[in-house]
């Protein structure tokens, strides 16, 4: 009963920081998330939002009490960080909030939310210098009254401070929601009760994912898949060895050098990365909190792309991260084939915006993260056109985007045989034409631009993704500047399918090819279609 009610602040306090917020990377696409942690910084439980968040999550409360004594906090005080070096983060627009809850005098534990700011844009990414502010845990209010002077540096370091000063003060409503729920559930059924249950509901996660573990065959599975995008040159082999002995499990990546380009992941982002996946693929029940992750022991040889060290930049992290996962459920599949899905579209395609508003001129930045195509599953077709793994954003309705913004989305589809052929086939990929009515700049991030995300056990691999220039757009590596009128196309990266294509059934052949999603031509050759 406690555990339910824990899980429902967390709910409801991301329920509010999505309401109370003003920029629609929160409002609308819901970039955020929510948590409990005990005294001691351990996650008692996270909301069902964005797996990678929790990267930044598990490290901000122990820099806290690294830094700042227990003694001198009192009720109303909340800290602010986003550094992924001296902060716990894992890139910069993720600006994280946390806030003590004192119940009977002392801290019983602790509401953390974070929002990703959309506001860091048209930087560089050679080193973390260049990708915004950085900001280590420090108190932004103190007894409840907001240090004008953290403020006030803050936003004189934001393109957007109108909507930073707004979302700053959703987080901080959102937080004190937490603390009310929180210290309203201690009157309930007593602190000590609370923290008790929160001690066992930990041990209870670590129980069910020992349990979980202890089913996989005992062994070693490795794979290996190369990470490539427009910022690195040439293509970056990732691996994962994952050793299975009882009911523990090691994971142990190798990768190369960390690099000048913001795909380089922290150690917090790699195993936030790791317990979503294991969560996963072995008891998706398991309550997500600090517990499932005592029996998951990760290693990555430091200054690595998957380990790096200052000060590497980091801001695009989250494709890395896809990569990642993609990589270890390859290696899973050797071992429990019928419980993983298909490479998905291993990428989280960002395009961002920067410009000028026409009517005022104020600098507006919109974001926008690309679902694509999900592996084919044992059993089932591929998911179409989504997010995957440690993304799960909405997009943007585009009646807001043309609102908001100076910006036209001309075509938005899915695209035909973009799924990887199988048994069952890959999800297909999101095609997004957009239009610039003002001038401005963008940059797109995407993966797989010539890679492929493989199939599993026979099944084919899916489509690359890809930008296409209108008349006039030259992309140099990941940018442009586009003058009004001109347009760009986004594709993302279609997923793999499972099992061999003439295994496909025939009534799933020709519904394929009523909904178009793949020609006669395909039909035939690839599935063994015989129209006759």
């Amino acid at each position: 009963m406690i555990g339910s009610a824990l899980s429902s602040i967390v709910e409801e306090t991301g329920e509010a920081l999505i309401r109370a917020s003003y920029s629609t990377n929160i409002k609308e696409r819901r970039d955020c998330s929510t948590a409990l942690f005990d005294v001691r910084g351990r996650t008692l439980c996270q909301a069902e939002h964005i797996p990678i968040h929790l990267g930044s999550f598990i490290g901000i409360v122990p820099h806290i009490l690294k830094n700042h004594r227990i003694e001198d906090m009192r009720p109303g005080d909340a800290f602010i960080g986003n550094d992924a070096y001296a902060g716990g983060g894992t890139h910069l627009p993720d600006i994280v909030i946390a806030e003590p809850i004192f119940v009977g005098g002392r801290i019983a534990g602790w509401t953390v939310n974070l929002a990703h700011h959309a506001d860091f844009a048209d930087r560089g990414h050679a080193h973390i210098y260049q990708e915004g502010l950085r900001i280590p845990p420090v108190r932004l209010y103190r007894a409840g009254e907001v240090q004008q002077d953290v403020l006030d540096l803050i936003l004189l370091n934001c393109q957007v401070p109108r909507e930073r000063l707004s979302d700053l003060r959703a987080q901080m409503a959102a937080n004190r929601l937490g603390v009310q729920r929180f210290q309203d559930l201690c009157g309930k059924y007593g602190r000590d009760t609370v923290l008790a249950a929160g001690d066992a509901l930990l041990d209870h996660a670590e129980r069910k994912m020992r349990a979980g573990i202890a089913k996989i065959p005992d062994g070693t599975y490795r794979f290996q898949d190369i990470f490539e995008n427009s910022d690195v040159a040439g293509e970056l082999p990732i691996a994962v060895s994952i050793t299975v002995k009882d009911d523990a499990m090691h994971l142990h990546f190798e990768s190369p050098p960390q690099v000048r380009a913001g795909v380089n992941m922290t150690y917090t982002a790699l195993v936030a990365t790791v317990y979503y996946v294991i969560k996963s693929v072995v008891d998706p029940t398991i309550p997500p909190n600090a517990g499932l992750s005592r029996p998951i022991t990760v290693t990555a040889p430091e200054g690595t792309i998957l380990n790096c060290t200052h000060p590497a930049a980091v801001n695009g992290r989250i494709q890395t991260c896809q990569r990642v996962s993609d990589v270890i459920l390859g290696a899973l599949a050797q071992a429990i084939p019928d419980r993983v899905i298909a490479c998905t579209n291993s990428s989280c395609t960002v395009a961002t915006f920067v410009g000028h508003q026409p009517k005022n001129g104020s600098i507006w930045v919109y974001l926008e993260t690309m679902g694509g195509g999900s592996g084919a599953r044992p059993n089932k077709d591929g998911l179409d056109g989504v997010h995957v793994h440690t993304t799960n954003t909405s997009n943007l309705p585009v009646e807001a985007l043309e609102v908001e913004y100076p910006l036209t989305l001309m075509r938005y589809e899915l695209v035909e045989g973009s799924g990887g052929a199988g048994r069952y086939r890959g999800g297909m990929a999101l095609r997004r034409v957009y239009r610039a009515d003002a001038d401005c700049r963008v940059r797109v991030d995407v993966s797989r631009l010539r890679s492929r995300s493989w199939g599993l056990f026979g099944g084919l691999a899916g489509a690359n993704g890809r930008v296409v220039s209108g008349p006039g757009v030259e992309f140099k590596g990941s940018s442009a500047a586009l003058k009004a009128g001109q347009w760009f196309e986004v594709i993302t990266p279609g997923a793999g399918g499972y099992g061999p294509p003439k295994q496909r059934a025939r009534d799933a052949v020709e519904r394929d090819l009523r909904e178009g999603v793949i020609d006669l031509a395909t039909a035939r050759d690839i599935y063994g279609y015989d129209k006759s």
